[in-house]
């Protein structure tokens, strides 16, 4: 249960950081005097390399140790835990893709209006719902509930 426990906690803090970087991307792109314009790079590298990185790091390795514990057995059996992992390897992606934005930030290199990352920041929303509603409610009648 303690695994589990510290696997939330790394998980709330990720998808905490999975919503404040975009809305920070929104934020900036809508900046047009140095000052703040510097201020978000400093924000949202703090916020990814402080913050979002170590605890996206953690909630991947508690969540393939709790895997590789209690779920190896049957994994072949769980369809929903398939899904659940597939949609974390989206997330990754998202994540990775948050990585290159602030490193486009930080260069002055973005091109993209503070509209599109109000939709951006709308995504880990959609993850967030589906993968808590596999792994709580393993739906489908699926072998592992």
């Amino acid at each position: 249960m303690w695994l589990k426990a510290w696997h939330i906690i790394a998980m709330v803090t990720w998808f905490a950081a999975l919503f404040y970087l975009p809305r920070l991307f929104v934020y900036h792109a809508m900046s047009d005097d140095q000052t703040s314009i510097e201020r978000f790079k400093v924000m949202e590298r703090k916020l990814f390399y402080g913050i979002m990185q170590p605890a996206g790091i953690a909630t991947l390795v508690l969540g393939f140790w709790m895997l590789w514990d209690y779920a190896w057995l049957a994994f072949g059996q769980m369809v929903w835990l398939h899904i659940k992992l597939m949609l974390i390897a989206l997330l990754v992606g998202y994540h990775l893709w948050c990585w290159k934005l602030v490193k486009d930030f930080a260069a002055d290199r973005n091109r993209r209006g503070h509209v599109w990352f109000r939709f951006f920041n709308e995504v880990p929303v959609l993850f967030l719902i589906a993968i808590v509603l596999l792994a709580s409610v393993k739906p489908f009648g699926l072998i592992g509930s």
